[in-house]
Formats: structure tokens, sequence, C-alpha cells
């Protein structure tokens, strides 16, 4: 029997064919490379000279993990370089920076040049209530036109914004603005997501007491309700009305805290990582340029919520910073009927999506039929990030979508995704992570620090800094220095599993915590969700580990499956199947089928609430980021139908 990594890993490369390959993508990566070898801050040099800077830096790099600086000296802006450079340009004055589609069908273009007036008016507007450079701006808005102009109306004038996830209930954004000491919130009376609008302003106000430091909020009508205001809240429509005249771009020493982004996990206290202004914005320039390969006519479509950090990264930060024409969406990619993917490609032209690999599962499950009613002839790629991809899932979405299908990693703290194969150029592994792309560096090692051959499971650490890394904890840095440097000193430490294969390329196999210990055998639950949804009939599929008093854990699967699959038989040959191809020891104790697995609003299957299901028999903390609360229902149903 095949060991289930080297069964995982094995997967031959895919050349691309000539019609996705780029002639001059391919002259330019090679190029970039070679600066790689001879030194990474050769290319990170090269990489920043790509941005218009008002003072050149002094060196390029000083300092190394977890202590680093970068272009130090140099003086920038952010909204300079994503909208500025392009609104003063003729050439790209009147190309469309933003066009804009809501749940409802309501839509927007807006011009580089029209991008450029509305946020230099905002941060003008901003002036006017008293905030300015360090001062801390909560960003609380679904996907609107107006979530790039408040981003960039604090890079403007050098404020560090805070996105929070528009599905935050109350305590969660009492708690992150508590922590970030906001002294601003930008936030939308409502927005609508399946069809009914979710209270935003309203839950901003019930969570406002005991927030002293808050002392404005700008108030955007997106409904047309035009909901009178209480006291300290100013409409959105008037301040910027207000401020015809906008304000310059001040400079900002590259190192200065461009943002904070508070990440997932089980702390009490949420954690807000901090990022650099030009880090950032250099980083995040290449990585949407290699990762999406965005040529001029592109129309890129960031199919994530601008509270997860993909969405700044490749659309307000990256995109922008391209010159591209990011499309932008505010509601369900199914609602109001399971064409709404499809349609919204075709009505803006989409080149590029950029999802998690749910959205590429959510539309297999839809069906092949409405797959082949929807050409979508200007689409060239689907890229994807958050999870890791199965192969099924990939091969599934190549064939029928007639795109490559390119498989990123990073993390919100990495700033930036930093391995996948370069769009246009690499050869792609169904499932893989590709290679390392210039200017950074990893390495996988045991539980002692120490590197392991290639097809050997190991702990995911970067060993040299890079412009994107967060550079600390928000009022914490000892934080910081504990949770990502201690266990591997001068390392950072990704607390993630993977391997790499014998042609180079990385495999993310999940969190370290997601390994499980079945009868003393280490397994992820990758290894064996890569069983269960290479099954025909399977849609999608999450493992987790529970108690049990023999083997110490053993691996539940929950599974969606294509309609008309019959859910015993299925159960029946998934356990079969992980039993045969993985061992006798990873075989599953039990497969629940059920209608949908709950998932944050970014499309990350929430485990650990099927975990707390099993255990606990309901959920334990925060449920505040799921998508759908009706998902967690049909678990809930159909655990408790066979206890």
């Amino acid at each position: 029997m095949a060991d289930s990594v080297e069964q995982l890993i094995s997967v031959p490369l895919q050349e691309l064919p000539d019609r996705w390959r780029s002639a001059s993508r391919a002259e330019e990566i090679a190029g970039a490379r070679a600066l790689h070898d001879r030194d990474p801050d050769e290319y990170w040099a090269w990489a920043a000279g790509k941005q218009r800077w008002m003072r050149p830096w002094d060196e390029v790099r000083s300092g190394d993990l977890p202590e680093f600086r970068y272009f130090t000296g140099g003086l920038l802006n952010v909204a300079d370089n994503c909208v500025d450079r392009w609104a003063e340009d003729p050439t790209t004055a009147d190309r469309a920076a933003v066009v804009w589609e809501g749940e409802p069908g309501d839509t927007r273009t807006v011009t580089y040049a029209e991008l450029a007036r509305e946020t230099s008016a905002l941060a003008a507007g901003l002036l006017e209530l008293g905030i300015g450079k360090g001062d801390v701006v909560a960003i609380y808005l679904p996907n609107l036109v107006e979530a790039f102009t408040a981003i960039h109306a604090c890079n403007r004038i050098g404020a560090i914004y805070t996105v929070l996830f528009s599905g935050f209930g109350k305590d969660a954004v009492a708690a992150r603005l508590k922590v970030s000491g906001a002294k601003a919130v930008v936030v939308a009376d409502a927005s609508y997501r399946r069809g009914k609008l979710v209270p935003l302003l309203e839950t901003l106000r019930t969570a406002r007491p005991g927030l002293p430091d808050l002392g404005h909020v700008v108030v955007l009508d997106r409904t047309g309700r035009n909901l009178p205001l209480e006291a300290g809240e100013v409409s959105y429509a008037d301040l910027v009305a207000r401020h015809p005249e906008g304000t310059p771009a001040v400079p900002l020493e590259a190192n200065d805290p461009a943002f904070l982004i508070f990440t997932s996990g089980t702390e009490s206290t949420p954690k807000g990582v901090v990022h650099s202004v030009a880090g950032f914005l250099v980083g995040t320039w290449a990585n949407a340029y290699w990762q999406a390969g965005l040529e001029e006519g592109d129309v890129y479509w960031v199919a994530a919520d601008v509270g997860w950090l993909t969405f700044p990264i490749q659309a307000v930060i990256g995109g922008l910073a391209c010159g591209t024409t990011i499309a932008c969406y505010e509601g369900a990619l199914d609602t109001p009927t399971k064409e709404r993917f499809y349609e919204f490609c075709e009505r803006h032209e989409v080149t590029q999506v950029l999802a998690a690999p749910t959205v590429l599962r959510m539309l297999r499950s839809f069906g092949e039929d409405l797959c082949a009613a929807h050409s979508l002839p200007h689409l060239k790629l689907i890229t994807v990030q958050g999870e890791p991809l199965d192969a099924e899932t990939f091969t599934w979405g190549t064939a029928h979508l007639d795109v490559p299908i390119v498989n990123a990693y990073g993390q919100t703290e990495t700033g930036s995704t930093w391995t996948y194969p370069v769009t246009g150029v690499d050869a792609l592994k169904a499932g893989s992570a590709g290679r390392p792309l210039p200017g950074h560096h990893c390495e996988i090692v045991d539980d002692d620090g120490e590197p392991v051959p290639a097809g050997t499971k190991g702990n995911l650490v970067i060993t040299r800094p890079f412009p994107t890394l967060a550079r600390t904890v928000w009022g914490d840095h000892e934080r910081y220095l504990s949770a990502y440097f201690t266990q591997y000193p001068g390392k950072y430490n990704t607390k993630d599993e993977a391997v790499l294969d014998a042609d180079g390329h990385l495999w993310v196999l999940g969190r370290a915590d997601d390994v499980i210990n079945v009868a003393a055998h280490r397994i992820s639950t990758m290894e064996i969700e890569g069983v269960v949804t290479a099954h025909e009939r399977v849609a999608e599929a999450a493992v987790v580990g529970v108690p049990d008093p023999t083997k110490g854990t053993v691996p539940i699967a929950f599974v969606t499956l294509l309609a008309g699959a019959d859910a015993d038989s299925v159960s029946a040959e998934l356990i079969r199947r992980v039993g045969e191809e993985l061992g006798g020891y990873a075989r599953l104790a039990k497969v629940y089928p059920v209608t949908a697995l709950p998932k944050t609003r970014t499309g990350k299957t929430m485990r650990r609430l099927l975990r707390d299901v099993l255990v606990e028999g309901a959920p334990r903390g925060d449920t505040s980021a799921m998508e759908d609360p009706g998902a967690l229902d049909a678990v809930l149903t159909a655990v408790s139908a066979v206890r």
C-alpha cells in the first residue's frame, strides 16, 4: 500500500498548452528568478522600482527575522500609486477602476479619475473630523466601491485602517474596535446578503457603548433608506460633498504602519497583525502581477469579501497598483439563482477570477449542464487560495471551464500568497501550490527544526523576511515574537504542515492543529479529504478528528453529495475506500451526508464548529463569521439523527 502523502504528491506535472502560455511573462519571470538567485534583495529592489516614490530608499533591507525593515528612508504613498498615478495619465484616467454590482442587481462603474476625486474628497473629510496620520479608522463595509475609497482615503492621509468583516456581530465588532483603539468607523447602514438586509449600522450602534476612543461614525446610505443619524454620526455623502478640493497624498516612510488586520484563531483577545506601507504595496503589486497574469484590458474579479485580506491584496492594493479594472460583487454567489456566478462573469466580461476553492466546488455541485450553458469566452484564469485544493476540483475546473487553475498559498500574516505557479508560464500540478516566488525562502522541518527530505511531511517555516510579512501585533510586540518565532528561532512558523515533492512543488496539508493522531499514526485531514473528494458523487468534504477511547482519535467525514447520489451507499463506499487507500488506521469512523457545510463568507469550512457539534453537541464560541446559519442547522440535524 502506498503512503498517503506519496499518493497525494505523485500526480504528474501538466505542461501548459500553447493557448495558455505567455512568452513575455516567461521572459520576465526568468529575469526575476535570476535576480533572486543572485540576491533576493535585488529582486525586491526591482519590484519596488515599479512603484512611484516621493523619495528613494536608502537601503533595500536591514535586519533579519524577526526584526527587519525594507526600503528604509524611502517615502511614498499607497493611494498615490494605486489611484493618482493612473488618474493623472491621460491614457488611463478614463479606464474603469472598479466595476461594481450589488446583489439586488444595481451597478456602478468608476473610472480611475472618478476614484481619485472621491478618495481625495473623503480623505479631506476625515481630516475635518480630526483624523490624521497614525490614527486608526475601522472600515465596516461590504463589497462596495466605498470600500476602495475608504481604504485609500486612509492611505492618502497616513491613517491606519482596519477592515472589519461585514458578517461580524456586536461582540466581535466591539472587541476589535476596543483593541485597535479606532477613532472613527466608516459603515454602511446595511448590506444585502441572500436577499436580506444585514443591519451593519444597527450592529455598530449596539457595540459602541464602552468605546470611548470612537469619536466619529461615517455612515454610507447603501440602501437609500435615509436613516436618521445619531450623535457622533455623519453622512458619507455629505462629508465627501463638503470637500471637492480634496487633499494631497502625504509622503510616508516605507516602514510606517499601513493597516492592521485581525487574524482568525482561538485566542480570547483578537490579534491584529500590522503591515507596512511600502512593503505591502510592493509585495501585493508583485503578487497580483504574477498570480493573476494581469494585462491591459483585463477585468479581474476577486470573488471574496473585503474583510478577507485577499481582497485588499489582490483588488484594493495589488490590483489597482497594476492599473487593472477590478470587478466587485456585493452578495452571495448563488443568489438569486445558481447562475449568478456565470452571469456576473458574462455581464462584466471578466477575464480572471480569484476565489476560495469552495467556489469551484459550488460550481461543480451545480452541475455540468449549467456550466456548459455559459461558455465565458473572456475568461482566461481561475486562481484559488484560502484552503487546500483537492485534485478532483482542480481537474473538474480545468476541464469544464477550460482555463488554468492556479492554486496559491499564503496567510494573513504573510500579507500575500508567496508560492504558486506563475500564470502563463509554470506547469501545473493538481492540488499543489507550485514553487515559492522570487524573494521568498522556506523549509520543511521536523519538530526539532531540522530540515526533512522531499516527500516527508513536516512543519512549514519561512527562513528569510520579505516585504509583506507582518511586522508586529498591534500593541503587543512580545505576542508577535512568541506566536511566530519561539518554536523555531530565526524562522517564521506558519503552523502549517507541508511536504515538498520531487519537482520542487509545495503541498500545504493544512494547519498542524488539523493533523490527527490515530492509534499513534499521524495523518492530516487533507490527506483523508483527498480520498473522499475523489469519489465521483462527492461535491465537497470536511474531515475532523474526535476523541476515541481505544484509538485516541478517529476521523469523521461530513460530505455534500451531487444530485442523485444515494447517501447510504456513498457513505459505505467512502469508509471502504479510505481504509483501502490510506490504511485501516485512517478508516472513517462515520460519514455524515449533509446538504451544506458551515463556511465563513470567505469560503473556508469551519471545521471547529463540526468538531464542536460532534464532541460537545453544539457549537462553542463565536459563530458570527458564518455565511449561512442554515448549514450549521443541517449538520446538527444530521448528527442528532444517528445519535
